[in-house]
């Protein structure tokens, strides 16, 4: 199981930040836990200073704006 926070305000992009690696998730058959992580101090602790922020199994993978969808099925691989 992947372990996958979302790092970020609760702006659109972080929304669909979260349904995308969802969706990707699902087709892929690839169980994952998604936490949303709205506070400010923890999203500065992982040193993301643009939204939304993803962070694979404690690593940070991504910042600022909505992953592609190759590439949040490269992180699922």
């Amino acid at each position: 199981m992947k372990d996958i926070k979302v790092l970020g305000s609760g702006c659109a992009n972080c929304r669909n930040t979260i349904a995308l690696i969802e969706q990707v998730a699902r087709d892929k058959g690839v169980p994952v836990t998604i936490e949303k992580v709205q506070d400010m101090q923890a999203i500065i602790g992982y040193g993301v200073m643009a939204t939304p922020g993803v962070v694979l199994d404690g690593q940070v993978v991504h910042a600022g704006g909505l992953p592609s969808r190759d590439k949040i099925e490269a992180w699922l691989s």
